[in-house]
């Protein structure tokens, strides 16, 4: 039964790491996106892409 224990304790250790990893990305990208319509808003815009999708 001790080995139990140990596993779950482990298992539920490594969901909390992975929820609140996911709860940090969604926060920053939530972040990200308010930044980005603040400058759009601003003026400040994408630059636009090259077709061939990079710089020679």
């Amino acid at each position: 039964m001790t080995h139990f224990l140990y596993i779950s304790a482990s298992y539920g250790i490594a969901l909390l790491g992975l929820g609140g990893l996911a709860a940090w990305l969604l926060a920053d990208y939530a972040q990200q996106r308010r930044a980005l319509t603040e400058l759009e808003a601003r003026g400040i815009g994408r630059r636009p892409t090259s077709v061939g999708g990079g710089e020679a």
